[in-house]
């Protein structure tokens, strides 16, 4: 199955990353994506947390979603979508909406990784301080919606983003709790666009390219090549 990637880096590297344990926290549209290319890349140790059921509004631009889907819990589908591609993965899931109150869950876990695509700013800086407290690595995604441009995506330190509300509210938490460590994102340098009716505007590709340049970031940091 993965003999064209081994291939390109070897079966060394190939034994690190099947050896590796990654948490993807929110399962939309960049959350799908980024599962979608670590079990296509042959991570097989993976750990999914949300709480939301699948809605039609979803169908845009989240990859787990079809109209079969629809109402069903993301993560059952995201594991049951996972394991036809490769059915010695070992997926867990926990449906639930991860914040302040119960992210010592985290301590039950062994993890190599942590990839937050949530939604929640209060649960992304409780993310950034886990992290840094138990030195687990880190990439936190920034706002992918009212974008549509996927080459302005870029992965960067929050400190260096522009054009991101997300990233002006997380670097003030991270100010104000005297964070110094530099913190890894995936953020556009795209200006919003306000688009019609107040209707959160969002399209296939954007939140899928960032989906794919994470799942880059992570093979690349265990290959290191």
């Amino acid at each position: 199955m993965f003999s064209r990637f081994i291939s390109l880096i070897g079966e060394n590297n190939f034994k690190k990353i099947q050896n590796t344990n990654i948490i993807i926290i929110g399962l939309g549209g960049v959350g799908g994506y980024v599962l979608e290319s670590l079990i296509r890349s042959g991570i097989t140790n993976i750990y999914l947390i949300d709480n939301d059921k699948i809605e039609l509004s979803n169908l845009n631009r989240q990859l787990l979603t079809n109209k079969n889907n629809i109402g069903k819990y993301k993560v059952d589908e995201a594991k049951n979508r996972a394991l036809t591609i490769n059915n010695s993965a070992n997926i867990t899931c926990y449906n639930m909406f991860l914040d302040i109150n119960n992210i010592n869950i985290l301590n039950n876990i062994k993890i190599d990784y942590i990839i937050d695509c949530c939604d929640t700013i209060n649960t992304k800086f409780e993310l950034i301080k886990y992290s840094i407290k138990k030195h687990i690595k880190l990439i936190t995604c920034l706002g992918t919606a009212k974008k549509l441009h996927p080459e302005l995506l870029k992965i960067t330190t929050l400190d260096k983003t522009s054009y991101d509300p997300i990233a002006k509210i997380l670097r003030k938490k991270v100010r104000d709790a005297k964070i110094n460590n530099k913190i890894i994102v995936l953020s556009s340098e795209e200006k919003i666009i306000k688009g019609e009716n107040n209707i959160l505007g969002s399209t296939s590709f954007t939140p899928g390219v960032a989906g794919l340049l994470i799942t880059s970031y992570i093979i690349n940091d265990i290959v290191k090549k």
